[in-house]
C-alpha cells in the first residue's frame, strides 16, 4: 500500500481548488443579466397584451353610456309624473346639461337619481348649483329625448334616444 504524503505539492494544489470551489457563492454577472433580460422581455409582452390604456378608454365609454341612460330614465320619469311635460328649457337644439346652461338637476336629483352623472374625464358634479355633465340633451321629433356623450373616446358614438 502506497502512503500519501499530505505535504505533497499536488495534494496541496488540489485541496486549495476544492476549498476554493466550496467557498464560491452567488451568480455570475452573465447569469444575472440573462435572467434580467428574460424578465424584461416577459414584462413587455404582458404589458402589450393587457394594454391598460385601452381598458381605461373602454371603461370610460361604458360609464358614459350608463350615464346617458340614467339621465334619460330620470327625465322620462319626470315627464310621466308631470303629465307628459318635459323639463322646461329643453329645445330642439343640442344643449349642455350644466348648472350654467340647461339646468335640470333640481328636477331629477334626489327624486329620480341620487346624484347627477357626469363625464368621467371632462365633467364634474359638486351639487345642483355647481355641475357640468358634459352631456348634451335635445328634443327630437315627436317629443323624443336625445342625450349624447360628445367626449366619447376611440371614435365611439354614445347617443340614446327615447
Amino acid at each position: 500500500m502506497k502512503k500519501i504524503n499530505p505535504l505533497n505539492e499536488t495534494n496541496i494544489y488540489n485541496n486549495k481548488i476544492s476549498i476554493y470551489k466550496l467557498n464560491q457563492e452567488g451568480f455570475t454577472l452573465v447569469e444575472l443579466l440573462t435572467v434580467l433580460g428574460i424578465l424584461v422581455l416577459l414584462l413587455t409582452i404582458v404589458l402589450v397584451a393587457v394594454n391598460p390604456s385601452k381598458h381605461f378608454t373602454e371603461t370610460n365609454n361604458v360609464k358614459r353610456s350608463n350615464d346617458v341612460i340614467t339621465l334619460l330614465n330620470a327625465i322620462q320619469q319626470y315627464s310621466i309624473d308631470n303629465d307628459g311635460n318635459l323639463p322646461s328649457g329643453i329645445t330642439t337644439s343640442s344643449q349642455n346639461i350644466s348648472s350654467s346652461n340647461l339646468d335640470i338637476c333640481d328636477l331629477v336629483v334626489s327624486k329620480y337619481i341620487a346624484a347627477m352623472p357626469f363625464d368621467p374625464e371632462t365633467g364634474f358634479y359638486s351639487n345642483c348649483g355647481n355641475y357640468d355633465t358634459q352631456y348634451t340633451l335635445k328634443k327630437g321629433d315627436n317629443n323624443r329625448i336625445i342625450i349624447e356623450a360628445p367626449d366619447a373616446q376611440d371614435g365611439a358614438v354614445i347617443k340614446v334616444t327615447r
